[in-house]
């Protein structure tokens, strides 16, 4: 089986943190598989890695709808035979609601984002990862997980501690199959996500560093070159395991 023609999807990929995990699996030989839901923006990032010489293409679906992640992720693992590395990337915040006032559709929305999205994807990757070589999932947690997140973000949290135990459960899992899986929880990272309260609240946006240890925030390079050690064969003893990527942030100041 020739490492030349790994395959590796990554959701949530058409900006942010997501694509530079698919240009830096891309610049270490994997065809990389684009997801998002912005048709327009994935077919320029695939335009921007083939100017790269990245192999890369991109297949739009909801990673929180079953049957189309079932449906792309199956026809994907079809045209390459195998996979080698799933990268869960998409999620997100969803919004900031207390729970008094929570509806039942943002709580089903913000699980669904972060956690039933990565069961949809791994479950229709595992045939195709039993195939692939040193093949992984990679998961994405958060501080949230441990912390129940900040206001109004308490379900964030508890998604992302879903996330977290769905690492170790699918390792125990996969491990019959040497299939690894891991996570990594990313920390303040300077990317579109917080375009909005660096623009408005600059001085907010500022004052996040304070609770770095680096006393920076990350950069989106800084997670890639994370997952890419995790997919690598340099981590072909690591699974089950999270590894933070904040500086320091975890321990607080």
């Amino acid at each position: 089986m020739s490492s030349n023609n790994k395959v590796a999807i990554v959701t949530g990929a058409t900006g942010g943190i997501g694509f530079e995990v698919a240009k830096r699996l891309g610049k270490d030989g994997y065809t990389v598989v684009l997801n998002g839901v912005e048709d327009e923006a994935g077919a320029e990032r695939v335009k921007e890695l083939s100017a790269e010489g990245v192999r890369a293409e991109y297949y739009g679906f909801d990673v929180t709808n079953e049957e189309a992640v079932i449906k792309n992720i199956t026809a994907i693992g079809e045209k390459y035979g195998r996979i080698d590395v799933l990268v869960n990337n998409a999620g997100g915040l969803g919004g900031r609601q207390r729970f008094e006032e929570m509806t039942t559709e943002f709580y089903r929305f913000v699980m669904a984002l972060n956690l039933d999205s990565v069961f949809y994807a791994s479950r229709a990757a595992i045939p195709f990862l039993k195939k692939g070589e040193n093949a992984s999932i990679i998961n994405y947690t958060s501080n949230a997980g441990w912390n129940a997140g900040g206001p109004g973000a308490g379900i964030y949290g508890t998604s992302k501690a879903g996330v977290h135990a769905i690492t170790r459960a699918l390792a125990k899992d996969l491990a019959e199959y040497q299939i690894r899986v891991n996570a990594v929880s990313p920390g303040t990272i300077d990317t579109p996500f917080h375009a909005q309260i660096k623009e408005t609240k600059p001085e907010v946006f500022a004052s996040w560093k304070n609770n770095i240890l680096l006393g920076r925030l990350g950069q989106p390079e800084e997670v890639a070159s994370v997952v890419s050690f995790l997919a690598s064969t340099d981590a072909s003893f690591i699974t089950a395991e999270t590894i933070q990527i904040g500086g320091g942030q975890a321990l607080g100041i």
